[in-house]
Order: structure tokens, then C-alpha cells, then sequence
């Protein structure tokens, strides 16, 4: 499991941390379950963050790997909803899209375009799985400024409050 995390200044993205947290083979499905919670739970309380943004599930052809990688994501996506961070979900497509400008790039041209987009020096890395966590979080922070979310809004409640004029009655 690939994870990454950011911090947006005025016009930096800076990457605070990128790895993965490899699990053996050896290990039963359930202790590699609990060890994704507790990793997860870990960075949040660590790093701190304001969400969470993780890649939706694709459909592959090896139904079971699918179902283990739906249990696996939804495990890290309860470990941030227990911490009361919001989650947000990216499909691969948009990732990529979002990214490079092609929903159909391959990690490798991620990768390149993270490198240029954030300055990484590194020209070659490890693990693939630890630069798609970090295009997750790149491209969450563009859809979120594309949208003007700067900061959490108070849904329809507070929109009414502020708009008071815009209320038809019957």
C-alpha cells in the first residue's frame, strides 16, 4: 500500500512524506487489514492532515484480488473517518488525468510529471504503489482549489442563513 503526504503553500506542493507499507506474504489477510488501519491511523495522528484522498477501486479481471483490494481501501478509508478526517475518492482515470493531462498514462509518465511538478529530484523510485498515493493527493489538491475550496463551507444551512432573499415560501 502506497501512501503520501502534502502540504499547499500559496504556490508549492511539497511532499512531507512518500513510501509504502509492505506486507508479507506470510502474513493472514486479517492481520494485513489491521496493519493498513493502524499505518493509516498512524500518519493522520502524526501528519495531521485536513483529508484524506485515496483512489477509488477499478475493476480488474482477478475477481478475488479485487475483493481483497475493496477490503483493504475500505479499512483505510475507516481508519480516517474514526479520526474525523473527510475522505475524498479519485478514480484512476481522473488521477492520471489530472496529472498528466491523459487519463490513460502509464505510472512511469506519473511519475515524470509529479518530478516536474514538484521539483523531486529522485529520478527513480522504488515503488511505483508510493508514487500513485502521491498523485492521489496532487490531484485531490488540484480538483479541490479547481472548485474554490479553500477551506470547508457550511452547506445549505449556512447558504440560507447568508441568503435569507433567495427563500420562496408557499
Amino acid at each position: 500500500m502506497g501512501y503520501s503526504i502534502i502540504v499547499v503553500s500559496d504556490v508549492k506542493i511539497e511532499m512531507l512524506d512518500m513510501n509504502v507499507l509492505k506486507l508479507g506474504s506470510s502474513i493472514n489477510n486479517y492481520k494485513r487489514l489491521q496493519l493498513i488501519y493502524l499505518k493509516v491511523r498512524e500518519l493522520i495522528t502524526h501528519f495531521n492532515p485536513d483529508c484524506f484522498a485515496i483512489e477509488a477501486p477499478f475493476f480488474g479481471k482477478n475477481v478475488q484480488s479485487m475483493l481483497k483490494l475493496g477490503r483493504a481501501q475500505g479499512v483505510a478509508i475507516a481508519a480516517a473517518i474514526s479520526t474525523g478526517v473527510e475522505v475524498f475518492e479519485y478514480s484512476p482515470k481522473k488521477i492520471k488525468q489530472s496529472i498528466t493531462g491523459n487519463g490513460n498514462a502509464h505510472k512511469e509518465q506519473v511519475w515524470k510529471m509529479l518530478q516536474h511538478l514538484m521539483i523531486i529530484k529522485e529520478k527513480d523510485i522504488k515503488y511505483l504503489d508510493a508514487s500513485d498515493a502521491l498523485a492521489v493527493a496532487v490531484c485531490h489538491h488540484f480538483q479541490y482549489r479547481s472548485i474554490g475550496k479553500t477551506e470547508k463551507k457550511g452547506g445549505w444551512k449556512e447558504f440560507i442563513l447568508q441568503n435569507p432573499h433567495l427563500i420562496k415560501t408557499r
